[in-house]
């Protein structure tokens, strides 16, 4: 009895361990109803950063046009911006799911308790994000021998069929490095919302979920490309609406798959007596 006793208080002591939930291929088109859900219910919060993330866009497209030099710059402060942007959005899902009123002034200050995890997170992302713009350059020096062509000569060499050659190995450099952001964010921000987990942690879980679940992860990666390249169309105003919806269904992605920590722990206690 009393090592039982014992067993409980240990198992109560220690961080609930992570425990994955498999995922069947058809969850992401439930991940998108749930979020459509969410930003239903809460219209004005998901208006708000509908327009952040709108305003990201219309911003980096004008420093495209007229100084290139500078979009990898911006791009890097919207990297430090966005993913905070995200968790306001979790936020709000994580208060519905609790049963708690929405709230946006909850949403914008609900990283302040996750400042060390998200930093962590943010500096591997531009990390990445310097990595992928080194390698476009790499690949734009391999196929133009003249140097780095114009804002307008990059748009016509991209839409130019007689380069295929480029726009294929071009789009491989960029689908390899997306895909490592996917894979180490894909759970990761709401895992460190909701369990107040250090980067490393959530990151690794995410990968686990992606290589663990490769047809479910497959089909929300390629929903959350379509989305958002048909968001983009309009002059980026998609992004009012699908901004929040993916930045809601991204929440309920997290709970299909990892389980919540009550239950993980539980789990494990019953495993060690």
């Amino acid at each position: 009895m009393l090592e039982t006793t014992t067993t409980h208080v240990a198992a109560a002591l220690v961080p609930a361990p992570i425990r994955l939930q498999a995922l069947s291929p058809a969850q992401p088109l439930r991940w998108l109803a749930a979020g459509a859900r969410d930003l239903l219910a809460a219209p004005w919060i998901g208006l708000f950063y509908g327009l952040c993330f709108w305003g990201m866009a219309l911003l980096l497209a004008w420093i495209f046009r007229a100084r290139p030099e500078y979009t990898m710059s911006l791009a890097s402060g919207c990297l430090l911006v966005g993913p905070f942007l995200a968790m306001g959005l979790y936020e709000t899902s994580r208060r519905r799911e609790a049963g708690l009123s929405p709230s946006l002034a909850e949403s914008l200050t609900c990283w302040d308790r996750h400042v060390a995890s998200m930093a962590m997170l943010v500096l591997a992302l531009i990390v990445l994000e310097l990595l992928w713009g080194r390698a476009s350059l790499v690949v734009f020096a391999v196929f133009f021998h003249t140097g780095m062509p114009s804002t307008t000569g990059v748009v016509q060499a991209v839409f130019n069929p007689q380069n295929w050659q480029f726009v294929l190995a071009y789009a491989a450099v960029g689908g390899v490095f997306a895909a490592l952001v996917f894979c180490f964010t894909v759970v990761a921000i709401p895992m460190i919302l909701d369990r107040d987990t250090d980067a490393f942690t959530a990151v690794l879980t995410s990968m686990r979920v992606v290589l663990d679940n490769p047809a479910a992860m497959l089909l929300w990666g390629a929903l959350i490309t379509l989305l958002v390249a048909l968001s983009l169309l309009a002059w980026g105003a998609g992004l009012l609406v699908v901004g929040p919806l993916l930045g809601h269904a991204t929440w309920h992605a997290y709970r299909s798959a990892v389980a919540p920590a009550e239950a993980a722990a539980e789990a494990a206690a019953d495993a060690a007596i």
